[in-house]
């Protein structure tokens, strides 16, 4: 059996309680050695056989999960975040079925849920925006041409970029060209729930400037939208004057 559990989005305690438990339970883990937090291998108990899999291609990988089964041993797959965010499990997946190898998947909490905490940001404020983008810019691997940083910013929503901070010099071209107008709050979190978490805030005319001014790669999120400001309407569900299914509203 494998079990893909996602790691969380850096603190070693925001793994979930079942992905916990099911790392104690391992006899083989794999873990993405250049994203997880190895604070989280306390929770492997001794005799535990663990690779990294940074270094392993995706061959090598099922070549471990093959062994592992031959001797009844039980896998533990560990992402970063939550496995379906830019997880490549979907290959793994399919590998394992055509291989007949019993696999599960355990929730984790994405680095996109991280960041907000970092920011103390809610990505969905009343006449504000309703929708939250995740997406990535394109770099070395391809974006659908549908779905270019340009098209996306039409809609002007919350957007979460993934895997873009070396890229923000292009980054920002894009969504200025797209439609988002240079005011238009942003922030930088590199390392959310990380110990050396740290946040930087900025406009969207400003974010090329305070990303290459931090010296950020990699490891880090941009959050764009105006959640990000101040201004929004107050929830519906707690206005004293609005109905719902379990009170009724007064004048």
């Amino acid at each position: 059996m494998v079990h893909f559990v996602g790691a969380g989005s850096g603190a070693a305690d925001l793994i979930t309680v079942r992905g916990a438990r099911l790392l104690g339970e391992a006899d083989v883990v794999i873990y993405a050695g250049s994203l997880v937090n190895p604070e989280l291998l306390q929770y492997v108990r001794e005799g535990c056989e663990i690779h990294n899999s940074a270094q392993m291609t995706l061959e090598q990988v099922l070549d471990v999960v093959r062994s592992a089964e031959a001797a009844g041993k039980t896998t533990v797959r560990l992402h970063t975040g939550d496995s379906s965010i830019y997880g490549a499990v979907r290959e793994q997946f399919d590998q394992l079925e055509a291989l007949g190898i019993a696999y599960d998947v355990c929730p984790g909490v994405s680095s996109f849920c991280g960041a907000a905490a970092a920011l103390r940001a809610e990505y969905t404020l009343p006449e504000v925006s309703q929708t939250v983008i995740i997406t990535r810019a394109a770099g070395r691997t391809p974006v659908p041409d549908r779905e270019s940083i340009r098209s996306l910013a039409v809609h002007r929503a919350t957007m979460v970029l993934f895997l873009s901070t070396g890229l923000s010099q292009k980054l920002q071209e894009e969504l200025l060209s797209g439609g988002y107008p240079p005011e238009t709050p942003a922030a930088v979190v590199y390392k959310a729930t990380w110990p050396e978490e740290r946040v930087f805030r900025c406009t969207v005319g400003t974010l090329a400037e305070t990303v290459e001014g931090a010296g950020l790669t990699k490891t880090a999120l941009i959050i764009v939208g105006n959640c990000l400001g101040a201004d929004y309407e107050r929830s519906k569900l707690y206005d004293p004057g609005f109905t719902t299914e379990f009170r009724r509203g007064g004048e």
